[in-house]
């Protein structure tokens, strides 16, 4: 069913914006009139769209308390690693740890472009498309990422360390909330991180912070989040993976009390889902058993799960990135850029279109577009667990030098070399500590 036809919005509160200005600029009063009339109007709409009955069958396929996932889930494999080796873990979360970085700076230059406009700019400045390697130029090289790096940080001569991004800020912050509040954690100790440590969150995380900041206990802050099937639970949730390697369902449950202080149903199987393939890729040799395995720990018949399984289906006929990227526009018409669900198909054909072959995972993820430094992120990460550090080929983390730029507060850089060894002491403890998945 495709979405509803929108009146273009944006033009209309464009148009609204810069009239009243150019009103005030010739001397027009009584401006607040229909400026707070119009605000009256759209804050009606909103609430009387948000009272709108919703389907009760297809909620009830897709809850959002943990028992009720688990009793949805379809049969799988709950744990893969018996026993945690510290030296092939630490082989396999630095893979991990440094496909994320590549795949996420590779796509941060051009996050958002559509295929057509990164395959111009590919040809405008010589460099090959889908790219093998990072790009060799930045369109606005001046321009600052997040207050912190500029784009020419992510081009291949520019970069000295990993350049800052919001999917690697959560890599580093999801480590420091088990370091800080151990293995049992709550949603509340999630929040309060971020308030703590972060100058920036996405939308999808700041209604629901606001919220939590304003008094409303944070199993609440997330009810009726406007944005809560977004992307931003899946892009936090590889801290949970790499935490509890070969245990899927512990890096679900884990990352379930990350995802649910801002998301709900789609959103939150999204992170769920991820942090369980993450999880599993440390265990098994191809991406697709990750994937499979991911499945077992979210609803059988939630759309987030309905949607993957299409897309391994689908994956048998897709030949590349614009394959990929032409299914999920022709099945997913009208759905936000930024929504969990395109995105993770994305993520599944890249990892599908590559196997094995670091690169071309990242290259053709990248290539399809949408929000394309998460997708190529993610299946960077899974891709990084299966073939480990020396699955990568150098030139995708030689000039990381050792170290991450980032926006938390009081932790400017951030030596990769101390992450692993950081994840590793971690991974091992929480390994120690038994099989359940509350743990």
């Amino acid at each position: 069913m495709g979405y509803p036809e929108l009146p273009d919005y944006r033009s209309i509160i464009d148009e609204i914006e810069s009239l009243a200005q150019l009103k005030h600029d010739h001397g027009a009063k009584g401006l607040s009139v229909p400026l707070a009339r119009t605000e009256a109007i759209l804050r009606r709409t909103a609430k009387a769209m948000g009272k709108l009955p919703i389907d009760r069958e297809l909620a009830d396929k897709e809850p959002n308390g943990l028992a009720e996932i688990h009793a949805l889930r379809p049969r799988g494999p709950r744990r893969l690693w018996d026993s945690f080796d510290p030296e092939l873990y630490a082989q396999k979360v630095e893979g991990a740890l440094l496909g994320r970085m590549a795949g996420c700076t590779l796509g941060a230059a051009v996050e958002g472009w559509s295929v057509e406009a990164m395959a111009a700019w590919a040809k405008e400045i010589g460099d090959s498309f889908p790219p093998t390697d990072y790009w060799s130029r930045a369109k606005t090289p001046s321009d600052l990422r997040y207050g912190v790096s500029r784009f020419d940080a992510y081009t291949r001569d520019g970069m000295d360390g990993v350049p800052a991004d919001d999917d690697i800020i959560y890599t580093v912050l999801g480590l420091m909330i088990l370091e800080e509040h151990g293995p049992s954690f709550t949603t509340e100790d999630v929040g309060r991180m971020w308030h703590t440590y972060l100058n920036w969150v996405y939308k999808d995380m700041k209604w629901p912070l606001s919220r939590l900041l304003a008094g409303t206990p944070a199993a609440k802050a997330a009810n009726d989040n406007p944005f809560a099937e977004l992307i931003c639970a899946f892009i936090r949730c590889d801290p949970y993976g790499y935490l509890a390697p070969g245990q899927p369902e512990r890096a679900a449950a884990l990352d379930y009390r990350d995802s649910f202080m801002s998301h709900r149903r789609n959103g939150l199987y999204g992170g769920m889902f991820f942090s369980a393939a993450i999880s599993a890729a440390f265990a098994v040799d191809h991406p697709a058993e990750a994937i499979r395995i991911g499945l077992a720990e979210i609803p059988r018949e939630c759309r987030l799960a309905k949607e993957i399984r299409w897309a391994l289906k689908a994956s048998e006929r897709i030949r590349d990135y614009r394959d990929a990227r032409g299914a999920v526009d022709r099945r997913f018409k009208g759905m936000t850029g930024v929504h969990t669900i395109n995105n993770a198909c994305l993520v599944v054909f890249g990892l599908m279109l590559g196997g094995t072959d670091f690169t071309k995972v990242i290259s053709e993820t990248v290539a399809m577009g949408l929000d394309n430094d998460c997708t190529a992120a993610t299946a960077g990460s899974i891709a990084g667990a299966i073939v480990g550090k020396r699955g990568i080929p150098e030139h995708w983390h030689r000039s990381f030098h050792n170290k991450i730029h980032t926006y938390i507060r009081g932790h400017d850089v951030v030596e990769i070399s101390d992450l692993v060894e950081r994840y590793t002491r971690q991974a091992k403890i929480l390994c120690a500590g038994g099989s359940s998945p509350e743990q």
